[in-house]
This record gives structure tokens, sequence and C-alpha cells, in this order.
């Protein structure tokens, strides 16, 4: 196939613009980088000096995930070897695969 001068030129353009993009994301990773580590040092020497708390700066998240207590959730089916599920998320191997052998999910249902 005879390439034209214009698809040529347009060809080489076309590469020269995927290196300039590829030196481009380079520089913007780069100064990227620096200036984060810039701001982490301002925002470090900051909370230093004026002895703010997570609390201070609005960062509840963390402070709600400390007084987080993890609860248990009642059982709610229970295998005929002693497996339980919460009924919660996805249903256990155990249950799935008696349902496909036709029994009934209820059978398995812990009376409260």
């Amino acid at each position: 196939m005879v390439q034209t001068k214009l698809e040529e030129k347009c060809m080489a353009t076309y590469r020269e613009l995927l290196e300039q993009r590829e030196t481009l994301e380079q520089q913007i990773a780069e100064a990227r980088q620096t200036e984060v580590a810039a701001a982490i040092a301002q925002a470090k020497q900051l909370i230093g000096e004026y002895g703010l708390t997570a609390a201070d700066c609005g960062f509840r998240g963390l402070a709600a995930l400390a007084g987080k207590t993890k609860t248990t959730v009642a059982v709610k089916f229970r295998g005929p070897n002693g497996e339980t599920w919460s009924g919660r998320g996805k249903a256990p191997n155990w249950l799935t695969s008696l349902e496909s052998q036709g029994r009934h999910r209820d059978e398995f249902l812990v009376s409260r």
C-alpha cells in the first residue's frame, strides 16, 4: 500500500503527539507528587503548631470508627449439621445446596 505525503505527515504528527502525551503525563505525575508532599508537610506543620486534632480538622469518620463496637447478628437459619446463617448477605453453600436438592429455606428457620 502506497502512502501519500499527507498520510505520512499525519502519522508522524500522531506519533509525536503520543510521545508528547506520555512525557506530559510523567511530568504531571512528578509535579503532583512534589506538590502533595509539600502540602502534607505544611499540614503537619500547622497541626503541630496549633495542636489540632482530627476532630478539629473535621475528620469525624476516624473518631466515629474508634468508638464503634462490633455487634453480632442473631442466627436466623440453622442447618442439619449445626451450620448457621444470619440471613444477611449471600446464602451460604450449605443452604443453596439443600435448596437445589428440593428442600425449602423455611425448613431451617430458627424459631424466635
